[in-house]
C-alpha cells in the first residue's frame, strides 16, 4: 500500500484530505480518521505524508533506495522550513534526509491549470513547462551548462 495512516495518532484534521491530488484521502465517519480509499490510485507524491501534523501517516518507499522490510517516516518542520524522511532499513541501518521545504506556504492558494490563460502556439512549442522560468527564478528560459564547464561528463 503506497500510503497508510495509524489510527493511534491520527485525529482527523482532513490536512491530507485537503492536500490529496487524486482525491483519495477521506475522512472515516465511523472512526473519524483519515483512511487511503483507493490504494493502487495513489500518485505516490506523499502530499498527505508531508501536510500531515501529527506524523500519522506513513509511506512506502521506492525500491530503489528502500529496498522490503524497510519503513520510511517523515517530518515536516514548518518553523525551521525542513522536510526530514528517516529510512529504517529491515537490517537495523538507518539513513536520514533533511531538505528544505521548496512548497507554496501553508494556506497560501496555488492556481489552478483551468484559471490560468490559454497559452499560445509559441508558448506550447517552447521547451518550458508551466510556470518556468518563474519557478526555477530565472529572468528568461532554461539554465544552459555551455560545453567548456563539461569535462568527461563532469560539471565543474
Amino acid at each position: 500500500m503506497p500510503t497508510f495512516v495509524y489510527m493511534t495518532r491520527c485525529d482527523g484534521c482532513g490536512h491530507c484530505v485537503d492536500i490529496c491530488p487524486s482525491d483519495i484521502m477521506h475522512i472515516d465517519k465511523t472512526i473519524r480518521r483519515a483512511v487511503n480509499i483507493e490504494p493502487n490510485m495513489c500518485w505516490e507524491c506523499y502530499s498527505c505524508v508531508k501536510a500531515c501534523p501529527q506524523n500519522a501517516i506513513d509511506a512506502r518507499g521506492y525500491t530503489d533506495f528502500a529496498p522490503l522490510g524497510h519503513s520510511v517516516r517523515v517530518l515536516r518542520e514548518e518553523e525551521k522550513g525542513t522536510i526530514s524522511w528517516k529510512i529504517k532499513f529491515r537490517d537495523g541501518r538507518e539513513k536520514n534526509f533533511l531538505s528544505p521545504i521548496t512548497t507554496q506556504p501553508w494556506g497560501e492558494k496555488i492556481p489552478k491549470l483551468g484559471e490560468l490563460e490559454v497559452p499560445d502556439q509559441e508558448a506550447l512549442d517552447s521547451q518550458l513547462l508551466c510556470f518556468e522560468p518563474d519557478a526555477l527564478n530565472v529572468e528568461t528560459g532554461l539554465p544552459v551548462i555551455s560545453k567548456d564547464k563539461l569535462k568527461e561528463g563532469v560539471y565543474y
